[in-house]
């Protein structure tokens, strides 16, 4: 994702009933690129729609390549994890965290929680 793109928009079909899909993929892109986003929109269309855009590019459309991974997504949504290159998941997608709560998060006794090794 570049300076210049730093929204992203999933476009998603209402027929089909595809908002936790979409819901779910945008939940997934922060992973990756929270610093870089100033804007993640869902928008509700129709006809079978399923299409990822970054700025005014379209990175992913269901109608050429099924529905997405998110991992697939990040990939072509920025030229450092771009077609080619390995992609690097950031700490808070890896399964190191995976199941674990945010270190800020407080325990239901108001505690703290720590991280695994600290």
């Amino acid at each position: 994702m570049t300076s210049e793109t730093r929204q992203v928009r999933i476009e998603y079909c209402t027929q089909c009933r595809w908002l936790p899909r979409a819901a779910w993929l945008a939940q997934e892109l922060p992973t990756t690129f929270e610093a870089e986003l100033d804007e993640l929109a869902l928008k509700p269309g129709t006809g079978g729609v399923f299409v990822v855009r970054v700025g005014d590019e379209v990175v992913w459309d269901r109608r050429e390549h099924g529905f997405p991974e998110p991992t697939a997504v990040k990939r072509r949504s920025s030229p450092a994890t771009g077609p080619g290159a390995p992609h690097r998941p950031s700490p808070a997608s890896s399964a190191w965290t995976a199941g674990r709560s945010c270190a800020a998060s407080p325990k239901p006794n108001g505690a703290p929680t720590s991280r695994p090794g600290s």
